[in-house]
């Protein structure tokens, strides 16, 4: 049973925290292991006695009389470089972890970057360590979804799920978000708008280049595959696309970039190039980011909420994990665009 010894840190008992609430041992073994079966005022006896005395339950009993582990798995599938270089990543977490540290969920990270390491983390993930997955920068067909809905793991992505996969997520509006980003560059004057997309088996990606296409079509500007260059998020990403860009039309007067780091990139290759920004060339980022008042000019951008991203997909995760229904439940986020001094109004000549 749940504290039927010493805490080896404390030194207090389930015995002295019932002792102290005035309830029997049971009752405050089901306050400790969040059973319903109580009453508000008793929940709230027993929880102010267990502040007092500073009981904390041993997380192993528990798990035997609960059958939940305490622990909640964050899995981001992309090199452990990127989760530290992308702003996206710790403020991600920093959603979610507010959440579960609320709910006294350990957060147990893990970033599988080959296909051994993927295989070895599905079968950790189904065999009973955790009690939900969130999953964040999903690419392609990654068979992990699916692999955790058949063990019957609760699951909630961070980002709209690939096709065919029917599953809980929290995204925000990246589709309206490249569109707004566009439309921006285009009351700017700019008619020659390129796009460095973000990987195209990725949902993301996707949704920012449909856009960024439907902005450009409702503008009237002309078609032109040769504006647009993929690039993973990153900066490297961003510069290489910019030169490729530049290489096939060097007219270019605007561009949108699918992530901050990215539109980075776009900036040092535009200056390397003589392009003035925002003279010569406007340029939005996505995220607005750290990065985006970082670089000079500062980056006009995207904003997404991606904190309250995190803490939305934690929040789902949680109601999943009590009430195990499969309901699947979906949050889309608005965003909005930030203007910096990276896009202006072309003067005139």
């Amino acid at each position: 049973m749940v504290g039927s010894k010493r805490d080896r840190r404390s030194g207090v008992t389930l015995e002295m925290v019932a002792l102290r609430a005035g309830v029997s041992r049971a009752t405050a073994s089901r306050v400790v292991n969040c059973s319903p079966r109580v009453s508000a005022q008793i929940r709230l006896d027993v929880e102010r006695a267990i502040a007092d005395l500073g009981y904390v339950p041993n997380r192993a009993a528990r798990t035997l009389v609960t059958g939940r582990t305490g622990s909640i798995a964050v899995v981001i599938t992309e090199p452990s470089g990127r989760l530290f270089s992308d702003p996206f990543f710790p403020r991600l977490l920093r959603g979610a972890s507010g959440v579960f540290s609320a709910r006294d969920l350990q957060l147990v990270l893990l970033m599988p970057s080959s296909r051994e390491e993927a295989e070895r983390t599905g079968g950790y993930l189904t065999a009973g360590h955790v009690d939900g997955v969130l999953t964040a920068s999903l690419h392609g067909n990654d068979p992990l979804p699916a692999r955790l809905f058949k063990a019957d793991v609760p699951l909630v992505l961070v980002g709209r799920p690939p096709r065919g996969i029917s599953v809980s997520y929290v995204d925000v509006d990246n589709r309206q978000g490249a569109r707004s980003a566009v439309e921006h560059l285009v009351a700017c004057g700019r008619r020659v708008i390129c796009t460095i997309a973000g990987p195209a088996d990725m949902a993301v990606g996707i949704d920012r280049l449909a856009g960024y296409r439907e902005a450009i079509a409702e503008a009237g500007l002309p078609v032109d595959r040769r504006l647009e260059a993929y690039g993973e998020f990153t900066q490297e990403g961003g510069a290489a696309a910019m030169a490729r860009l530049l290489a096939a039309r060097a007219d270019i007067d605007g561009v949108f970039a699918a992530s901050d780091l990215m539109a980075a990139g776009a900036l040092s290759v535009l200056a390397e190039a003589g392009r003035r920004v925002p003279a010569d060339v406007s340029v939005v980022g996505f995220d607005d980011s750290l990065v985006a008042t970082s670089t000079s000019p500062q980056l006009t951008s995207v904003n997404q909420p991606i904190e309250e991203m995190g803490q939305e997909a934690a929040r789902l995760l949680v109601e999943a994990v009590d009430d195990r229904s499969r309901a699947i439940r979906s949050v889309t986020l608005a965003t909005s665009v930030v203007e910096r001094a990276s896009s202006a109004r072309r003067s005139s000549p």
